[in-house]
């Protein structure tokens, strides 16, 4: 099964996806008991949603890995689709994710590239002329 594929309201769902992000899960009490819940974004090559994780599948998977919903639940939370293993489903990694993860590897070399280029690219004014010499940067 494609995330494309995912409804709301759909049982018996069996998808593998790549992990591209992960919140801070938070804890909960309901009924005199605790536990845990965090949501993740999942990603397949038809497209990408929500995966809601419950109790010790907070610290099952990380961002990057690979997946394996089987007899999972779809629906939908404040108009977006989400899915979970439900009641009777489980979760496996069955290995690292085929796609990078949003975020770069290296987000200050990333960063510095980047104020590097536009330090030396010069700024034109709304005619189209340099408002800054090269030798002002």
């Amino acid at each position: 099964m494609n995330i494309k594929e995912l409804k709301p309201k759909l049982g018996k769902v069996d998808i593998v996806a790549d992990l591209i992000s992960k919140d801070e899960p938070r804890t909960f009490d309901k009924f005199g008991k605790s536990g845990k819940v965090g949501n993740a974004q999942i990603r397949d090559a038809t497209g990408e949603c929500k995966l809601t994780l419950w109790n010790e599948q907070c610290d099952q998977v990380n961002v990057g890995d690979k997946i394996h919903i089987s007899n999972g639940y779809a629906d939908e939370y404040k108009g977006t689709l989400q899915v979970s293993t439900g009641k009777f489903g489980t979760l496996e990694v069955v290995g690292k994710a085929s796609t990078a993860p949003l975020m770069p590897a290296k987000p200050d070399e990333d960063i510095k590239e980047m104020s590097e280029e536009l330090e030396s690219d010069e700024l034109e004014d709304e005619y189209g002329e340099a408002d800054v010499e090269e030798e002002d940067v």
